[in-house]
């Protein structure tokens, strides 16, 4: 199929604006009569609140008002949110669950007034047993939460509904075919362990909401992800039907799962209208640390192996820390725990997949949705196999490489989903065949190649619409947050392929729930696919208005539409609208007993990386000298955008791999600032990157394409570690690779 706009590699639309600095952020937003909030924090990890005295900070000049739970309840008898469990409070009551839980809320015109305020005041605990670690918190008899309570959003956690004395929050299991016989068969049986840290998603705009009272109704000024749960969350809370809350979100700062579902929204929303004016809320970079992080997790894989080097039977027993409270653990622990097994021909699986609760800050989305944790597991697993065997590690992946039109382990089958050709993309580039250095003295060479794959979170809904304007231009409404993705310029270039018109020519509505239809969410890399879908109908059906104006007429039909010429016969003068409406959702079968389904998802993403390191084995020093990063999206909308995303997903992901930890001490975390938590830099970067669109197509996505997003996060931290073993004989098996940590392991000083 030839296309005009689509597959340009045009600049983003508002790139203008943010260098200008004209972009609309929330940050720039100041309300008549605003007030600012700053937030008192729990100094303990789990303890019942015996008293809150907040005098000091009431009688400091300057304040508006000082708030705590006993307030909230007095507009929200059950003031408990979560997109999971209803578990987590808008303000601490009779409990807190970790160290830097909001617990009260002080409000004034001057934010330093507000913050000196929130320093004035003083609660009293009694301290109870914690539990930090996952699998610790399985037998535990600290018990973070007395009792589960699902929120009814997902129908598969109905059944946790009042379970007790547990921190188990979901339990998934998949069984296919017979592992146990499998294994009794073997030729060969592998069993490592591997471990993830906590990490922060680091959004260089903190999160910030604004919430402004009206006459029976509120308006909420937010950088969201999920604008339309937001509104819907917040009306929940309140008891208001839902056209009496509005949600608008300009540009995001960046968001990566940090600015999901309900942050700051449901607090703003209380606290105005308590006192009825508009209050403002944003949080310090530390702050953010306390609010929202990246799964820690625990992996136990187990492989059978025969004779000639292929996987019959794998299991895996993944343990993920969620935290305090929930948030969207639940969907990682089963959306991608299913998964666990790999990209993968593997005829017997069983997979655990549990989500844990712990006294840490809560663990939520974060750009892979637990992909990459499970991926750099299961690939250094694959790595120390092929080792084991002395089989090359690419050669061993091309044996039991899962292939289009097999199945996977939940029974559905693999289509549209190139993981060979990612592979094998990887290999030529990296040049893998041929003779490699390994370097001489102190200073030694490796090198390592990953993969990995990731399901779409389903079911979802996405619902948009486009308004052709009489000279030709077209108006899209849809609530897909851009947070830099560059989604505004893809859904934009997708109205232009269908109307024939430049995409130039295309304004994107920013979200807001008063004006643009629903959207689940912007997350997990669905957005092409999904909202993508939604905007080609919305646009087919303007077109197809048109095409019924023009021949009744009597215009002539013609390939191209010539807009203006079809409203001028049609009104008379420049005038007039056609509004195109489309809703997008794809079929799902949910798993049954066995956690097998048939249709598991709508798409795969496809993602690996190849990496070659330079090891100091003096120092434990790790430098990168070359990434290559290679994904299948399907036909990529707009090429450059899919390479700056290649790029900065892997940059993400190493720093995840190689520098970033959240380190806690008795439940406090200890380095909650940019000087103390180490994201890369640009010297951290390898000087040579490499990103590449594998050649592919994804027969029900808007013109071939789907999500990209999170590809390139899957491979990095596996293919690191694989260079390291291959440069100076050593394996980590637990996330962050440091210089200290090698540095140790190569002394015999290893963990």
């Amino acid at each position: 199929m030839t296309t005009t706009e689509v597959g340009r590699s045009l600049p983003r639309l508002e790139a203008r604006q943010k260098v200008t600095g004209h972009g609309n952020y929330t940050h720039n937003i100041k309300l008549p009569g605003m007030v600012h909030a700053k937030v008192f924090r729990s100094t303990v990890p789990h303890g019942r609140i015996l008293s809150i005295d907040t005098s000091d900070a009431i009688a400091l000049p300057g304040v508006t008002a000082v708030i705590t739970g006993q307030d909230i309840l007095k507009i929200i008898p059950e003031p408990y949110y979560g997109p999971a469990f209803h578990d987590q409070p808008i303000l601490a009551l009779d409990k807190v669950r970790y160290v830097g839980e909001p617990v009260a809320v002080v409000l004034a015109e001057d934010p330093r007034v507000a913050a000196e305020a929130a320093e004035l005041i003083f609660a009293d605990y009694e301290e109870l047993p914690a539990v930090y670690d996952e699998t610790e918190a399985m037998t535990s008899k600290a018990i973070v939460h007395d009792e589960l309570k699902p929120a009814g959003t997902f129908p598969d956690l109905k059944h946790l509904i009042g379970r007790k004395d547990t921190n188990i929050a979901l339990d998934f299991h998949l069984k296919r075919g017979d592992a146990d016989a499998a294994f009794a068969s073997a030729e060969h049986v592998y069993e490592h362990s591997f471990q993830t840290q906590q990490t922060m998603h680091t959004p260089f705009e903190p999160l910030i909401s604004l919430a402004e009272p009206g006459d029976g109704r509120v308006t909420i000024y937010s950088a969201s992800q999920s604008p339309s749960f937001a509104r819907s969350e917040v009306a929940r809370l309140l008891g208001w039907p839902e056209n009496r809350v509005q949600v608008k979100v300009g540009h995001l700062g960046g968001g990566f799962g940090a600015k999901l579902y309900i942050k700051l929204e449901a607090l703003v929303a209380a606290l105005a209208l308590l006192v009825r004016r508009p209050v403002r809320l944003s949080l310090s970079m530390e702050e953010q640390f306390y609010t929202i992080t990246k799964h820690a997790s625990t992996f136990h894989i187990k492989s059978a192996v025969d004779k000639d080097g292929r996987i019959t039977a794998r299991k895996c027993e993944v343990i993920w820390n969620g935290g305090a409270y929930a948030d969207i653990g639940p969907r990682v622990t089963q959306k991608s725990g299913f998964t666990a097994t790999g990209p993968y021909d593997i005829e017997s699986a069983d997979i655990d997949s549990y989500a844990l609760y712990t006294n840490r800050p809560p663990a939520g989305a974060l750009r892979g949705f637990g992909i990459p944790q499970l991926v750099w597991a299961y690939e250094s697993h694959t790595d120390l196999i092929a080792r084991d065997l002395g089989i090359d590690p690419v050669e061993f992946r091309r044996r039991n490489i899962l292939r289009d039109g097999r199945p996977h382990v939940t029974g559905t089958i693999m289509k549209d989903a190139a993981i060979d050709a990612v592979l094998e993309t990887l290999a030529k580039r990296m040049d893998w065949d041929a003779p490699f250095d390994h370097g001489s003295g102190t200073l030694k060479r490796g090198r390592g190649i990953a993969i990995g794959f990731k399901a779409c979170v389903s079911p979802t809904t996405s619902v948009a619409s486009v308004s052709v304007s009489a000279d030709g231009s077209a108006t899209l409404y849809l609530s897909t947050v851009d947070m830099g993705q560059g989604s505004d310029t893809a859904m934009s270039q997708i109205v232009a392929e269908v109307l024939a018109i430049r995409t130039e020519d295309v304004r994107v509505i920013n979200p807001d729930t008063d004006i643009t239809p629903y959207d689940m969410a912007t997350l997990g890399s669905r957005s092409t696919f999904h909202m993508g879908n939604a905007v080609r109908k919305a646009a087919e059906h303007a077109r197809e208005q048109l095409l019924e104006m023009a021949e009744k007429v009597g215009l002539p039909k013609k390939n191209t539409l010539n807009v203006p010429e079809i409203f001028r016969h049609a009104y008379g003068m420049q005038a007039g609208t056609v509004i195109g409406v489309g809703t997008y959702i794809p079929t799902y079968a949910s798993p049954d007993k066995d956690g097998l389904s048939d249709n598991v998802t709508p798409f795969w993403m496809i993602g690996g990386t190849g990496v070659e390191v330079e090891v100091d084995t003096e120092t434990g020093q790790i430098k990168l000298l070359k990434m290559v990063n290679a994904a299948d999206m399907g036909n990529p909308l707009n090429p450059r955008i899919v390479e700056t995303q290649l790029s900065g997903a892997a940059i993400m992901q190493l720093g995840f791999t190689v520098s970033e930890e959240m380190i806690l001490d008795g439940g406090q975390v200890t380095n909650a600032s940019l000087a103390d938590y180490k994201i890369p830099g640009i010297r951290d970067i390898p000087p040579h990157i490499e990103n590449h669109i594998v050649e592919a197509y994804t027969h029900d996505g808007p013109f071939g394409a789907k999500g990209v997003g999170e590809s390139a996060t899957f491979g990095v931290s596996p293919a690191v570690a694989e260079a390291i073993h291959d440069a100076c004989g050593v394996r980590l098996t637990k996330l962050p690779m440091t210089a200290e940590v090698l540095y140790k392991a190569l002394h015999g000083e290893q963990e």
